[in-house]
């Protein structure tokens, strides 16, 4: 090859490095967007500097039946207010992580979303074992955290004792409630002992006293508040622990379970021949659409737990209509318990930040209270508050789930429905109940925002 040949060579070499690396420094430099991976898991990532924000929900494990549409609630509300502009003036960004009804994991997945993700506030999570376990993670990385139903009252008694350092939040009432309003439902039924069966966690075992306590106020007997029974989610069998729930010939036996153990637990007890006679009652822990059929059927067709009573935090806040059509628009179906919450939280999380004129779990935390309660114009659209707080007003979000007074403590009271298991198995909303010893702070509220 002669001199000239060589030359060329080099020069075309050197041209196609030169082309190669800029391809490669194109290639590195560019920002992808992700679209929603379907309804069941979720996942909106856009680029830029905007608002980050993450999804933490069961939508595998016993609760999954339950927590698959948390994260479809959460993106809808994202979708919305990006639709208008977003916040501080940059589209918004949601990650899913699945819980997999598992404290673990849930641990796991917070970590990863405060840590690796770096969001600046959180929807979740839902279970309250999976929630005490992750809010330590976001406190530490100053991550705000609001669940749509990690319903316990430790949660309450850890954030009195300033454990959370105001990174904690929910949308959903707790339990000592739930609780009140359970032992009403069972008095106004007539029923004057009940045993209780609860699934060992920080949300059964956090039912029980509240529930006790209430319940004797109403003049009712707990035949075992002194040995009530506890199962584990992950036990192979559940007979004994029917057994000794549904022995001593209780008017009813109050069962706090999760889905996938909860219908084990019962079918057991059909099985048994101990639920013939003996009715129960359900809380927000079973309250899914597919848990009627997990129990099962009789030999005539009919569903074991047909008739069968329950409770679960209601939605009844200015904005639920509205939600509603937005949902069944872009959804295609009926919303379930704990979506508007889901829906709510996000959007407490959006206005917050927008307040605080900055993306940071700090700025959230600063003024999530502030943007939840009064004084401040009375707003329920998204779009329309975030235009407000732009405009340097202050105000007070009327949610869907209701009117999300968030108190120092991160609690809300709630209204609750009244659920029944219907001959085909459906759920079915049927009255709502106050909770006992409740009454008059839940009117207090009522009367201070009506609702339209």
């Amino acid at each position: 090859m002669n001199f000239l040949s060589k030359q060329r060579s080099l020069a075309l070499i050197l041209s196609f490095l030169s082309i190669s690396t800029g391809l490669l420094t194109t290639a590195c430099n560019t920002q992808t967007t992700e679209t929603p991976q379907g309804e069941n898991n979720p996942s909106t990532t856009t680029s830029g500097n905007g608002l980050k924000l993450g999804t933490l929900a069961p939508m595998t494990g016993t609760l999954g039946s339950i927590g698959q549409n948390f994260p479809v609630a959460s993106n809808l509300a994202v979708d919305t207010v990006n639709a208008c502009g977003g916040v501080n003036d940059e589209p918004v960004t949601m990650i899913t992580e699945d819980s997999e009804t598992d404290p673990a994991k849930a641990n796991s997945a917070m970590t990863k979303l405060a840590e690796a993700d770096k969001v600046a506030g959180v929807v979740g999570a839902f279970g309250s074992s999976e929630s005490m376990s992750a809010v330590d993670v976001a406190v530490r990385n100053k991550v705000m955290m609001i669940s749509p139903g990690s319903t316990s009252q430790r949660f309450t008694d850890e954030a009195k004792k300033g454990k959370f350092q105001g990174f904690w939040a929910r949308t959903a009432p707790p339990d000592t409630y739930q609780a009140q309003a359970l032992a009403t439902l069972a008095h106004q039924k007539g029923f004057k002992k009940v045993s209780l069966l609860v699934i060992n966690n920080d949300y059964g075992v956090g039912f029980e006293e509240p529930f006790v306590t209430a319940f004797e106020k109403l003049g009712g007997t707990v035949i075992n508040k002194d040995k009530p029974v506890r199962y584990n989610d992950n036990a192979a069998t559940f007979d004994t622990e029917v057994k000794a729930a549904f022995e001593g010939k209780p008017d009813a036996v109050v069962a706090i379970l999760y889905v996938d153990s909860g219908a084990l637990l019962l079918k057991s007890a059909y099985e048994q021949g101990l639920s013939t006679n003996i009715p129960v009652l359900l809380t927000d822990g079973v309250n899914s659409e597919d848990f009627p059929s997990k129990v099962g059927t009789k030999p005539d067709g009919t569903y074991v737990l047909a008739g069968a009573l329950g409770t679960v935090p209601g939605a009844d806040g200015v904005a639920l209509e509205a939600f509603k059509s937005l949902w069944t628009e872009k959804v295609k179906k009926e919303a379930t318990a704990f979506t508007p919450h889901s829906y709510d939280a996000a959007v407490l999380l959006m206005l917050a930040a927008q307040a605080a004129g900055n993306n940071t779990g700090e700025g959230i935390k600063s003024k999530v209270l502030e943007v939840a309660n009064a004084p401040g114009v009375d707003v329920s659209d998204p779009c329309e508050a975030l235009k407000l707080l732009k405009d340097g007003q202050d105000i007070n979000y009327q949610g869907a789930s209701g009117n999300v007074d968030i108190d120092e403590y991160g609690d809300v009271i709630g209204s609750y429905d009244i659920w029944e298991v219907q001959k085909d198995g459906k759920i079915k909303v049927i009255d709502q109940v106050k909770p006992a010893g409740g009454e008059d702070k839940t009117e207090d509220k009522k009367e201070e925002k009506p609702k339209e």
